[in-house]
């Protein structure tokens, strides 16, 4: 991986293809593995560029609590580094919620964006508390408990046991997350602003991707707008996790939009 400094924090990130920037954001307690089924075919058509978020994977985990604004401004300062001037910006789960703050915040920097089972609902009361004690775990029982409470959850029901190998392989990428990390980006998704209107109010192109059987983000809570310059799209049979439930059928609908993109340009 390449490493590059933003305000002092260390963001590493790995790179593959050339064209039209496409950044893909992964969710909590990933790291940019979690693409590794899709990059290879988009990186066919695209530059593809896939960090490790704040507090995740290699990149540095500072103590604290973070913000999903501040977790965007650093994807915003490593397209100043790589000098992107524009990009189209995918997040799966926590993902979605760092481009919904980009695209609120910095349409200009944006061709298009999506939210991968992701939503522009902020936590519930009940969802809260979940973060909360979320983080208690963590600090009590440590990270691989945590993860391995986690991720079974992330998948299908059928698949817990017919995907175990990409089970498994989630929870590894899991337990490389930094307990300090783990806990400050928890706390940033606790307090996540209501963005709807984001969806509702850009005149950007958007993909808004929902599992089947995700019990994490239903579709529902993922497709909060329909309006003309929304693509949405259902992958059946697969829970929060289609870059491993169904790869395939991801990258046939992340190029179908970009192809789009391309088309309308």
């Amino acid at each position: 991986m390449e490493k590059v400094m933003c305000d002092g924090t260390t963001i590493c990130y790995a790179e593959q293809g050339q064209g039209d920037a496409l950044i893909l954001l992964h969710g909590y307690c990933g790291s940019s593995s979690y693409w590794d089924e899709v990059v290879p075919e988009l990186a066919r058509s695209y530059r593809c560029i896939v960090p490790d978020l704040r507090g995740h994977g290699k990149t540095d985990a500072p103590v604290g609590s973070y913000t999903i604004d501040q977790m965007g401004n650093d994807v915003l300062q490593l397209m100043d580094e790589l000098k992107v001037e524009k990009a189209t910006l995918l997040g799966h789960s926590m993902g979605g919620y760092i481009a919904l703050s980009v695209a609120q915040r910095h349409p200009e920097r944006l061709n298009a964006f999506g939210l991968i089972h992701s939503t522009a609902y902020p936590d519930s009361e009940e969802g809260k508390e979940k973060r909360l004690r979320a983080v208690s775990t963590i600090q009590t029982d440590g990270i691989v408990k945590f993860v391995d409470g986690l991720v079974p959850a992330l998948f299908a029901p059928e698949h817990v046991e017919s995907m175990s190998a990409q089970v498994t392989r989630v929870k590894e990428i899991g337990y490389q997350t930094a307990p300090q990390g783990a806990a400050g980006a928890a706390l940033a998704m606790r307090e996540r602003p209501d963005r709807r209107d984001v969806l509702s109010a850009t005149p950007l192109p958007v993909l808004l991707v929902a599992g089947e059987k995700d019990a994490v983000i239903p579709p529902e809570r993922t497709f909060t707008s329909d309006k003309p310059h929304i693509v949405q799209a259902v992958i059946p049979g697969v829970g929060h996790m289609s870059m491993y439930e169904a790869p395939e059928k991801l990258i046939q609908v992340i190029k179908q939009f970009m192809d789009g993109l391309s088309s309308s340009k």
